[in-house]
């Protein structure tokens, strides 16, 4: 399947597909301790946010879905990813054939409502394009900020479960 990025604009964002030159700003948001707290909990190396950059691009020509890159629109500048990713993880139940929603901000971003704006365009374009896929996504249980965007999206609970030593809830849409 060849899928082209679409982009989306809200109020305050651009949802748009990555260019190369996101990459420098995307390396430093996952450099981030704070960013990376819930996803891993450590600090990418730049090759394994390049690794994760080159994943997040090639989605889009597998599953006709994918990560937006978040630009600022006053700014212009890259603020953050969200989107749909299908990673094949190894958790009960198993999330494989879903559009495993996630996101992530740069901490200049957080406190704004920018991921719920971000989250709520892609949903809105997921549900447009791939009517019949279930939407999911895991959060870990301190992740408080994410379980309130996800709230607030209409996410609900499905499962407690651990994945990778962390205690996280599975939630459908």
């Amino acid at each position: 399947m060849q899928a082209t990025v679409p982009q989306i604009e809200t109020e305050r964002l651009i949802l748009r597909p990555y260019r190369r030159d996101d990459f420098t700003p995307y390396a430093a948001l996952f450099a981030d301790a704070t960013v990376t707290r819930f996803i891993g909990g450590v600090p990418f190396s730049r090759e394994q946010a390049w690794t994760r950059f080159l994943r997040q691009v090639g989605m889009w020509h597998y599953f006709g879905f994918g990560f937006f890159a978040l630009q600022d629109k006053e700014s212009g500048a890259f603020i953050g990813e969200a989107g749909f990713h299908d990673l094949h993880r190894v958790i009960v139940p198993s999330l494989e054939g879903t559009m495993e929603t996630g996101w992530a901000l740069s901490p200049r971003a957080a406190g704004r409502g920018l991921a719920t704006e971000a989250v709520a365009a892609a949903l809105r374009w997921a549900e447009q394009q791939f009517p019949n896929m279930k939407r999911t996504c895991i959060i870990d249980l301190e992740n408080l900020a994410s379980l309130r965007v996800a709230a607030k999206l209409q996410f609900h609970e499905v499962k407690r479960t651990t994945y990778h030593g962390a205690n996280v809830l599975i939630c459908e849409r």
